[in-house]
């Protein structure tokens, strides 16, 4: 009967709790499974841990590759069931939801010593997947594990504390009441991130907090899948970035530049990625870049640069530019605030100024400028703070225009938190000529290999070298510049969307 008619796995069709904790499809499950040692599941001395569990796929889906590769070890099926659940597969639930949800996949009963349980040999209702209700641990106003808001987090029964097990202790293997614990591979897809009671939709990322914790315990393989916001650094992830980029153990890195392509309906800014890291391993990391039906394969060390660079193409133009600048874009971006001026702020009824803010223009006041007046008799370049791509992620053909808005600011001039300033200038001449510069795919291609969020910052200029703004720029002229090959042009143009080339906001052509 299942062979021959259509059986849908639940798992595969089950909606995400939130964007910060997505559920794992089945066929990504094995596909993380299958870069492990395929004889791991021929070996009934095994352990696996699922740290964050939230369906039990994870452990669904080795259980059926240790049911095969231990048929010769352990002939009898009930025999071979029990052995796997009780001595090798552990999970430790993210909820007391999950935890249910994961003992109904795992065990076939929500109570691991059930009447339907798969497992004849366990005495407890959790079996070897845990969960315990704890709360925060404040300090000034944060909880000293995480890090969350206690404004946002301490509160009551009737709601979930979100205080995961996993991360809210100094050695998770106490929870499993067995001598000389030791788990050969940890193996999830742990929740993102949690909001930090800031403004709109301000969250403090927690995955890495996992991973972190996993190291401690010393498996031999960790493989999980996580966001690419680390690429970058950024908000808290600056010294997890650099401790990731420095790490010589990560066998394999797949990445995914649209989250959409393997979590469908999540919202997950900048991509996801999945790895081996292999605890044996000293070497370059295989890296497989996914972006929609492209596929850029290369095998490198993650530390090339202070960030980490998808794609290999990228990587040669970058050093083929760093060759011949010592100068870079980002010592000229404004930082946020160009002229201390937040998002919400609105023209007044009077002003000598003229204000350009989200809604568009409108009078200002110069005495009520305390910030970046020197600016204020400039010609200026301004660029939207926020990306023109959906969190960062490329359009259905794989393409990004990376820029929102490009515009010109007169002298007299000025803008509110929603824009940065890309430059400044007496002349209007050389503004136009920055304006031509920011608008070439060249530009906004290394842009875009910093940009993994929906934020424009002056970091995301860092490889876009600096140029004589007393003449104009087109592609064909860096292309030349910069000694770049037809296949690197090719790549470039295949990967930015044109945008026009007129002086005012930037459109598409």
């Amino acid at each position: 009967m299942i062979e021959t008619n259509y059986n849908p796995d639940v798992l595969a069709c089950l909606a995400n709790l939130s964007n910060d904790e997505v559920f794992t499809p089945p066929k990504l499950v094995n596909e993380m499974l299958d870069m492990l040692p395929a004889d791991l599941f021929c070996n009934p001395n095994i352990k696996f841990l699922d740290p964050a569990s939230k369906t039990g796929v994870f452990l669904r889906e080795i259980a059926k590759r240790l049911d095969k590769g231990l048929e010769k070890h352990i002939p009898n099926k009930q025999e071979r069931i029990n052995h796997i659940f009780t001595k090798q597969l552990y999970g430790i639930a993210i909820t007391e939801l999950t935890a249910l949800l994961s003992r109904r996949t795992v065990y076939g009963s929500k109570t691991a010593n059930g009447k339907y349980s798969f497992c004849e040999n366990f005495d407890n209702e959790q079996g070897n997947i845990y969960y315990e209700r704890i709360q925060h641990t404040w300090e000034n106003g944060r909880c000293v594990w995480c890090g969350a808001s206690r404004d946002v987090y301490d509160r009551g029964v009737e709601a979930e504390s979100y205080a995961y097990n996993f991360i809210h202790t100094d050695n998770p293997l106490v929870f499993f009441n067995e001598e000389n614990m030791k788990f050969d591979v940890i193996i999830g897809n742990p929740p993102y991130q949690l909001s930090d009671g800031g403004y709109g939709r301000s969250a403090k990322p927690l995955y890495h907090k996992f991973l972190q914790q996993a190291k401690k315990i010393n498996p031999k393989f960790l493989v999980m899948i996580i966001p690419d916001r680390w690429f970058a650094g950024g908000k808290g992830l600056n010294d997890f970035r650099d401790q990731m980029l420095s790490d010589k153990r990560f066998r394999k890195l797949v990445d995914y530049t649209s989250a959409s392509d393997i979590f469908p309906g999540a919202d997950v800014p900048g991509g996801v990625c999945y790895f081996l890291w292999d605890s044996s391993y000293n070497g370059e990391t295989e890296i497989e870049i996914r972006n929609g039906s492209q596929i850029d394969t290369s095998k490198r060390y993650l530390n090339e640069f202070d960030t980490f660079i998808r794609y290999s193409v990228a990587v040669e133009v970058i050093k083929k530019i760093k060759r011949l600048s010592k100068s870079f874009l980002s010592e000229q971006v404004s930082s946020r605030k160009p002229f201390g001026l937040a998002t919400n702020i609105r023209p007044k009824s009077k002003g000598d100024l003229k204000l350009k803010y989200y809604g568009g223009y409108g009078n200002y006041p110069s005495n009520l400028i305390t910030v970046g007046k020197d600016l204020i008799p400039l010609w200026k370049v301004i660029t939207s703070k926020t990306s023109y791509d959906h969190a960062g992620q490329p359009d259905k053909e794989g393409k990004r225009r990376v820029f929102s808005t490009l515009e010109i600011l007169k002298p007299n001039e000025i803008c509110t938190e929603s824009y940065i300033i890309c430059g400044a200038f007496y002349t209007e001449k050389e503004c136009k000529n920055l304006l031509s510069y920011l608008k070439t795919k060249f530009t906004r291609f290394l842009v875009s290999q910093l940009t993994f969020s929906q934020d424009i910052t002056k970091d995301r200029f860092a490889f876009v070298p600096l140029q004589d703004f007393s003449e104009p720029w087109t592609d064909e002229k860096l292309y030349k510049k910069y000694g770049l090959t037809e296949e690197e042009i090719a790549f470039i143009e295949s990967m930015i969307r044109p945008m026009d080339s007129t002086n005012g906001e930037s459109k598409d052509e």
